[in-house]
């Protein structure tokens, strides 16, 4: 079973970056594809993008595809996501998870089995 743990979110202004982190532990990050969700107020969870675990292959939400981009270090068992062009709408808490016995170079966007706790992203309008 995988640990993990986020971080790197706050408060920002719309138009400005963010990037967050999630750390693996008690198990090989590259073991795992590896996924970023949000929650809204009031909302249900919502996918946002995923790694593959070599990270050759990534997918995104249309809503922040071309402003987000995911990457991963499996050397230092981290996953980033790197949030560009804020808007207000995407104020959420942001959730990192991973997915076991992930064939090589799938990008899921369900099923997975492992969550961390959650930093909260605030942007500002």
């Amino acid at each position: 079973q995988v640990q993990l743990v986020e971080s790197g979110g706050g408060l920002v202004q719309a138009g400005g970056s963010l990037r967050l982190s999630c750390a693996a532990s008690g198990s090989t990050a590259s073991r795992y594809a590896m996924a970023w969700f949000r929650r809204a107020p009031g909302k249900g969870r919502e996918f946002v993008a995923a790694i593959s675990r070599s990270g050759a292959n990534t997918d995104y939400a249309g809503s922040v595809k071309g402003r987000f981009t995911i990457s991963r270090d499996n050397a230092e068992n981290t996953v980033y996501l790197q949030m560009n062009s804020l808007v207000p709408e995407d104020t959420a808490v942001y959730s990192c998870a991973a997915i076991s016995k992930a064939l090589l170079g799938v990008v899921p966007r369900t099923g997975y089995n492992n969550w961390g706790q959650g930093t909260q992203v605030t942007v500002s309008s």
